[in-house]
């Protein structure tokens, strides 16, 4: 906690705001229940504390993103990630006024929420994961209107759809911690896969992205006799089938190890240049593949893809096990820069839970070939 916090908190510039900021997270890992400012004044301070700390999230000026800088930094040396993992959060909400809230359909639920849709950026490996950058989704309403506060956030803050906040938190978290680029897992259903490849591409980024069986793809060469002409990625892995290989992974939620079936073909989108690999995964040796990615990483060996891919269960496990209970989707203010701040310090509980080794783990390392 303290080695975190002299890192985290040193691009501060007052010491009060540093002070402030310990104890906010202090309070975040300590406090019962659901960890509003006033919970979190409860737990830590007095009356006095809370108009402070509301102050200091909601209203202050001070940046959070030189703080999730330091906070990717010290992740990519303590936890080593092995990609960038995008993961959403629908957030409901009761009433009009949170930051970023309105009425969307949201799928799993099948119906149309009042609600906030957040995008978490993750470092991961195959044993831990950890939130490192944020994109909260703005309507044009939102975009347009004057209530984000002043100054205005920049334009890299305004996403206003999915791949816009994912490949700007992606960006971002990339030049906090340089570096070769690592690899983005995401899976945006409702996103047209060459759209995602143009955008990685342009950005020199590599990517593992799901896609729907019934997604249109068109074949690089000629596939076991069927010409090059496009079908869903589903007929496609099926015609491959006869080359699918045994690979083990480990399942973060009953870290039971595991194997599927995988075959890869190459692939073309419209308007990309860059070779392309559909990937496929069988539960069994019957049947159609269960699950289909797109990746521009076409010289990783097809099990390294799949533990790369099924990264997005890690991360899920983790936001559920341990996000939740730091308090990452409970700020209900108005202030755009407030909702920021406060799941900065939220993810930096979640980081001292991880490597501190504060919360039970689903699943242990296991050993396994490349």
């Amino acid at each position: 906690m303290g080695e975190l916090c002299a890192e985290l908190f040193a691009p501060l510039p007052r010491s009060d705001q540093r002070r402030k900021g310990e104890l906010y997270l202090r309070g975040l890992l300590s406090a019962g229940g659901r960890k509003s400012i006033r919970n979190i004044a409860a737990c830590v301070g007095d009356r006095a504390a809370e108009q402070s700390l509301h102050h200091f999230i909601s209203s202050s000026t001070w940046d959070w993103n030189p703080v999730r800088a330091a906070l990717a930094q010290y992740l990519e040396r303590a936890l080593r990630p092995r990609a960038w993992v995008a993961h959403a959060v629908v957030i409901p909400k009761a009433g009009r006024h949170s930051v970023g809230v309105g009425r969307r359909f949201v799928p799993s639920l099948g119906q149309v929420v009042n609600s906030q849709e957040v995008f978490g950026l993750w470092a991961a490996n195959d044993e831990m994961s950890a939130p490192a950058n944020w994109r909260l989704m703005l309507s044009d309403d939102w975009r347009e209107s004057g209530r984000l506060g002043s100054p205005r956030p920049s334009e890299s803050n305004l996403a206003g759809t999915p791949l816009e906040c994912v490949a700007g938190a992606a960006s971002e978290l990339q030049g906090w911690v340089g570096g070769p680029p690592r690899p983005v897992v995401l899976d945006l259903p409702d996103t047209e896969p060459a759209a995602v490849a143009r955008r990685f591409g342009a950005a020199a980024m590599p990517f593992v992205a799901g896609v729907r069986g019934s997604t249109r793809i068109t074949p690089a060469a000629p596939v076991l006799g069927h010409d090059n002409r496009d079908v869903t990625a589903d007929q496609l892995l099926r015609m491959v089938r006869t080359l699918r290989r045994p690979v083990t992974w480990t399942d973060p939620e009953t870290a039971a190890v595991r194997t599927s079936l995988v075959a890869a073909v190459p692939v073309r989108l419209p308007g990309t240049r860059r070779p392309l690999l559909l990937l496929g995964e069988w539960s069994g040796p019957g049947g159609w593949p269960q699950h289909c990615w797109l990746t521009d990483l076409v010289t990783v060996p097809w099990g390294g893809l799949l533990r790369l891919a099924k990264l997005t269960q890690r991360v899920a496990c983790d936001f559920t096990d341990i996000s939740t209970g730091v308090g990452m989707v409970d700020f209900e203010g108005r202030s755009f820069g407030g909702w920021h701040r406060h799941v900065t310090l939220a993810s930096s509980a979640h980081a001292v839970q991880v490597l501190s080794g504060g919360v039970p783990r689903r699943s242990q390392p296991v050993a396994r070939p490349a």
